[in-house]
């Protein structure tokens, strides 16, 4: 840790402090520093940024400006100081404990994983937009110029994939806050209420992307899927429930191939290509299912 340039911040500067690295963290490293000062001692989370944010497609300016609406919508950490010459953003330690994906199986935790992604959308507009047909068209132009690996029969599918775009297209949403990468280890439980953490590819996008990544990012069944869109909505219609379904095909086919770039370009140890092809084969089983088709016509109809 003797690298990490926390004695150039200046809300540690005259301060004494205590550093831990906090686990997970795919483009990043995360450490917990307290300060040790009687006085108003401080307790944060220094994200220091590894590997090259441009092929992944990173603003790290939205991303803290993001960070900072979250804050405001009552459901993320307050930025604290953001130092882009250093690569570090400071915010507020949140206490509570990071889901994994068994803890969905509670449905009050459910229920509040919902609120959170409610309360959020209905927030402050964030800096910049996310759509996973703009991101997936990047990042497969990426892997291609760069001579990026890439699964055999990934292109077999363009064709349903610009039928997916257009059923969507047909009955457009507003888009919403959204932070787009909400996995298990994004959400903290405290118990009584869920904050959402790493905006990293937050954008204003549809809400439905937001619940479909989650549902298959957490490997939701299919009963967790409704339950988790009841919570949101309410009274969803079938069309609200398609669309998240679409919506999760979306997460599987756009992120898979963030995975085949981080394999080649990330300084992390870590299986990106295993994780990609996870993605991978479960967008390649629906596309190939025989659900589809059903899907996207009740998308379409937009009721």
């Amino acid at each position: 840790m003797d690298s990490l340039p926390l004695d150039r911040l200046a809300c540690l500067a005259g301060r004494s402090w205590r550093v831990s690295e906090l686990p997970g963290g795919l483009t990043n490293r995360n450490y917990r520093v307290v300060t040790d000062d009687a006085d108003v001692p401080l307790d944060l989370v220094v994200r220091w940024s590894a590997g090259d944010a441009g092929l992944l497609g990173i603003d790290r300016d939205a991303e803290a400006a993001n960070t900072a609406a979250a804050a405001e919508a009552g459901v993320g950490a307050q930025v604290v100081e953001y130092r882009p010459d250093l690569s570090l953003l400071v915010i507020t330690f949140l206490p509570g404990r990071g889901l994994d994906d068994a803890s969905f199986a509670d449905p009050a935790v459910l229920a509040r994983a919902a609120d959170a992604c409610r309360r959020l959308h209905a927030g402050p507009r964030f800096t910049g937009d996310f759509d996973m047909f703009s991101r997936q068209a990047t990042y497969l132009r990426t892997v291609r110029e760069q001579g990026f690996a890439l699964p055999a029969g990934y292109d077999d599918h363009a064709a349903a994939w610009d039928d997916v775009r257009r059923a969507l297209a047909v009955a457009p949403r507003p888009t919403v806050p959204c932070n787009n990468d909400l996995l298990a280890g994004n959400f903290i439980d405290d118990g009584e209420q869920v904050w959402l953490i790493d905006y990293e590819y937050s954008g204003n996008n549809d809400a439905c992307f937001e619940l479909g990544n989650t549902a298959t990012e957490c490997g939701f069944t299919p009963e967790q899927v409704e339950a988790y869109v009841e919570c949101y909505f309410g009274a969803p219609t079938r069309a609200d429930l398609a669309r998240v379904r679409v919506q999760m095909l979306c997460s599987e086919y756009g992120w898979s191939l963030w995975g085949f770039i981080q394999a080649a370009a990330s300084p992390i140890d870590y299986d990106f290509h295993g994780w990609g092809m996870e993605r991978y084969e479960k967008a390649a089983a629906t596309f190939r299912g025989p659900d589809l088709r059903r899907l996207l016509e009740e998308v379409a109809a937009g009721a």
